[in-house]
């Protein structure tokens, strides 16, 4: 069995469903042991049917904007499963409004959980790697944040850009303790985002996807395990774009 990731430690956030969902399972899948971390409480069920597929797999409740509540569940996750040595930062708000429309209260909110939540997942994560002299951090950024779109909402967008910018400037820092900062920009990927638009809006969604279709789950998740394992270590800094030939650098 192909276990990159065997006896490492996995810390993924807004992972009860969707992406986070399936990227948990990919890196339970290449032997890591996985805490899923969400305020959504089916974070519970997505961790047992993990145990029941014969990972290991622990689900903690988290609000992301809380940083001292990231401490206790990043500290809850090391108790129960080890020191952790693999961070992905997936939590995210995604409303789908106008310019007009977004009041400063919802800017506030999706800056809070998409931005400031990776920005404290990355320093609690950091301060502890740097200590092991070894450690992966995996920011989830999006098409969103490298080409306007009237799909997403601005404030969306512009967590998504700042996400990268971050991972840039997080990765020369920590270059050279052991530590890789990557990001990944997934687009139009099967999950719940999708299933919010009606068969029109699809339809025309994916005459843009050059490929001809909607990306998966776990070609997401390979991704993570790619950049989760020690063969990346040459691998920083960097944003893998999984988005079907929309953007093509």
């Amino acid at each position: 069995m192909n276990a990159p990731l065997a006896g490492r430690t996995a810390f993924i956030t807004g992972a009860a469903q969707g992406l986070g969902q399936a990227i948990a399972a990919g890196l339970a899948q290449a032997g890591a042991r996985v805490a899923l971390a969400d305020l959504d409480t089916r974070v519970a069920d997505a961790a047992a049917a993990l145990n029941a597929a014969g990972h290991t797999a622990i689900g903690l409740p988290l609000d992301v904007r809380d940083e001292a509540a990231f401490e206790r569940a990043y500290d809850d996750a090391v108790g129960q499963l080890g020191e952790i040595g693999i961070l992905v930062n997936n939590a995210a708000l995604s409303p789908a409004r106008s310019f007009w429309d977004i009041s400063a209260a919802e800017w506030d909110d999706v800056l809070a959980v998409n931005l400031r939540g990776t920005f404290f997942g990355c320093r609690i994560a950091a301060r502890r790697m740097r200590a092991a002299g070894w450690g992966r951090i995996i920011n989830l950024s999006s098409l969103a944040g490298q080409q306007a779109s009237s799909a997403s909402g601005l404030h969306y967008a512009a967590s998504k850009a700042a996400i990268l910018a971050l991972t840039r400037s997080l990765a020369l820092e920590l270059a050279g303790t052991g530590i890789t900062v990557n990001a990944i920009a997934p687009s139009a990927i099967e999950g719940p985002a999708l299933d919010r638009l009606d068969a029109a809006r699809r339809d025309a969604l994916c005459t843009q996807i050059p490929v001809g279709r909607f990306g998966l789950g776990r070609e997401v998740a390979a991704a993570a395990v790619y950049l989760a394992a020690d063969d990346s270590g040459y691998t920083t800094g960097a944003t893998l774009d999984i988005n079907g030939g929309r953007l093509m650098r």
